[in-house]
């Protein structure tokens, strides 16, 4: 219940609060904190029943549904696409601070019990018991976005879970309260959305038509698309101009093989059709998003028999696919969301990379075109687009702005071959010079299109202070009233938490590169690591290991291959032996690890305790994972081995002071 509450929680808020949509592991944070505080507060109030949870996932509901908290950001050294266009009032910053206490509190409410089961068994049983539950919680929810279903659905599913531990709970007129509540929550649930919302894997989609006919298509409540017909038989209806670009850079250039990445409802793909393609791979990440075009597009693309769809990641298609291609298009990929609650990776970011681009130039044919165009913020972002695109192909691109802030690129061998002056100079714009610090290009490593140079931007760094003093006030506050000091927490346990969660970013980040950015990848890497804590736990359970010191330099010598061989050289085929040599360097660490944890968590006297202050370390590891933002993701494992070393030395003496503390105060 904990996990389904909590993946229920970080992918329905986003979709309705456009700026927590970029800052989804603030939401995890606020789980792990709010499961912490539960466990302790659970030795001090163990029946308050399941009343203050429903009252509270309530409040969450009202205030999101009912208030307008999208806010728009204007910072210099980063571009948050999406935001600054949404349609809702623009609320200050307090409605960050505000949801995280609010997810905290709820997360809370709900793990009071968690503690006293923690004790009442052998704690790796416990764990165990745990752990299952945790992966019927993924298998659960990741079936539902499978289906495409809506939150009423979800919710739904959270009263029957909280019906199911309900039983065996005594009476009090306090329980009358939970069906109020949750009934509350789903009447206000289905009269919040308007008729015809659906649910992607990745969005909240809704429809809207335009003046002129055309069918806008919005994301998150942010204006994502339009169903645009080639030829527009309404005037005034402009459709933006860089879809005809490349045909004005080459008159009369027919386009046989065309790939377009991000192919969405199928404006793009209509483009291409009738300026001659013969044969088009429209790939699109999103299958709910690519359903829609094939329902409404006045052209029908995705009917015509020259195109073959991919629902697939744009970087992995290219990775997985050796044809050659007159034309490649980036038709407008910027995705609006981020790919997972632990990583900072939009859906995106390992298209716009030096080695991405790389890999575009490597599948055109000899006289091919790689063209991309988008809605561009700031002439930062185009004079880095433009450095890595000449990078990438050892050419200077063709460059052209449009009013609106919109910009059109195009590269490759065609371009390079051009004769000096053939280009019609009205079609091309001088890129303007950019002043300031250098541009860092974006890479596998430091996946950070939308970063000027490496930065942790003041808004993340306010909020990151935030979550670190609410953590510190509410532990103390809580520990007080359970009886469990900061002294009393086991330093071993919270430094595990902190190096796990790093570890797990990691495994994700590498997963998502080599495999795509797809949310079943992502549901099925943490699954994976999920696996693993069982299996360990299981290892630890009936093959116990005697010597920890041969865990943890297996531990370290796994996490150095792990940086010694970075995920560019993996890149190998076939898929199958890319896949096992990945699992084996990525889930070994994660493996050891938690036998690491397993085998210390076996020997404690205080489950509950170990267990929070676990939780409590992995608030600080998601707040460390924004150390990526300046060095890179691959950094991090050294981050992760010191953590272990700590912990290997709080392994000793450091390990058992709760243990001895909470067995004299009992």
């Amino acid at each position: 219940t904990l996990l389904f509450v909590e993946l229920v929680l970080i992918r329905w808020i986003p979709a309705n609060v456009t700026y927590i949509g970029f800052f989804t592991n603030f939401t995890l944070m606020a789980s792990f904190l709010g499961i912490g505080l539960g466990i302790l507060a659970g030795r001090r109030w163990p029946n308050l029943g399941l009343a203050p949870f429903a009252i509270l996932l309530l409040s969450i509901v009202a205030l999101v549904t009912t208030a307008r908290l999208d806010i728009v950001l204007t910072s210099p050294s980063e571009l948050v696409f999406g935001v600054g266009v949404s349609s809702g009032a623009n609320v200050n910053f307090l409605v960050l601070p505000l949801m995280f206490v609010l997810v905290t509190l709820t997360m809370a409410m709900l793990a009071l019990p968690l503690g006293g089961l923690l004790r009442s068994m052998a704690p790796l049983r416990a764990y165990a018991i745990d752990v299952g539950g945790a992966l019927a919680g993924i298998a659960v929810f990741s079936g539902l976005s499978a289906a495409a279903t809506d939150p009423l659905l979800w919710f739904g599913v959270i009263a029957v879970l909280l019906t199911m531990l309900s039983f065996g709970q005594p009476i009090r007129w306090t329980t009358l309260l939970v069906p109020l509540a949750l009934g509350a929550t789903v009447l206000i649930l289905g009269g919040s959305y308007q008729h015809g919302d659906t649910w992607s894997p990745y969005y909240r989609i809704s429809l809207h038509e335009a003046s002129c006919g055309v069918i806008n298509v919005n994301v998150d409540g942010i204006p994502h698309q339009a169903l645009h017909p080639v030829i527009d038989p309404n005037t005034g209806c402009a459709k933006e101009p860089f879809y005809n670009q490349v045909y004005q850079w080459f008159p009369g250039r027919q386009f046989s093989k065309v790939l377009v990445i991000g192919a969405g409802t199928g404006s793009d793909v209509a483009f291409v059709l009738a300026n001659g393609a013969t044969h088009v791979d429209a790939v699109e990440i999103d299958p709910s998003i690519q359903k829609l075009g094939v329902q409404l597009h006045p052209d029908r693309p995705y009917a015509d028999p020259r195109v073959t769809v991919h629902i697939d990641d744009g970087r992995a298609f290219i990775r997985n696919n050796a044809d050659r291609y007159d034309l490649i298009i980036f038709a407008q990929t910027d995705s609006l969301t981020l790919v997972s609650t632990a990583a900072n990776l939009r859906l995106e970011s390992f298209l716009f990379t030096k080695e991405g681009l790389a890999s575009v130039r490597d599948h055109l044919a000899t006289e091919g075109v790689f063209v991309l165009y988008d809605y561009y913020h700031d002439p930062w972002l185009l004079q880095k687009l433009d450095g890595m695109i000449q990078d990438a192909f050892g050419a200077a691109p063709l460059f052209r702005t449009y009013s609106g802030a919109y910009a059109a690129f195009a590269d490759g061998p065609a371009v390079a071959a051009l004769p000096a002056g053939q280009v019609d100079p009205t079609t091309v714009t001088p890129l303007a010079p950019v002043v300031g610090n250098p541009l860092q290009p974006a890479t596998d490593d430091w996946p950070f299109l939308y970063l000027r140079a490496p930065d942790i931007a003041p808004y993340y760094l306010a909020a990151l202070a935030f979550v670190i003093g609410f953590a510190l006030v509410s532990l103390r506050f809580v520990g007080k009233a359970a009886g469990v000091t900061l002294t009393r927490f086991s330093p071993h346990f919270f430094v595990l938490g902190a190096a796990f969660l790093l570890l797990e970013t990691r495994s994700l980040v590498t997963f998502s590169l080599l495999f795509g950015t797809t949310w079943l990848v992502n549901a099925l890497t943490f699954f994976a690591i999920l696996t693993s804590v069982l299996l360990a736990t299981l290892v630890n359970a009936r093959r116990p290991i005697r010597r920890p010191g041969l865990l943890y330099a297996a531990l370290f010598a796994a996490l150095l291959l792990a940086f010694l061989l970075p995920p560019d050289t993996l890149l190998i085929d076939p898929p199958w032996l890319r896949y096992l040599i990945v699992s084996t360097i990525t889930f070994g660490p994660v493996f050891i690890a938690n036998l690491v944890f397993t085998r210390s968590f076996r020997d404690t006297t205080t489950a509950d305790t170990a267990f929070a202050s676990n939780l409590l370390g992995a608030v600080l590891g998601g707040c460390l994972e924004y150390l990526a933002l300046l060095v890179g993701y691959r950094a991090l494992l050294l981050l992760v081995l010191a953590l272990y070393g700590l912990a290997a030395l709080f392994a000793t003496k450091a390990r058992f002071l709760a243990d001895r503390d909470l067995a004299t105060a009992a």
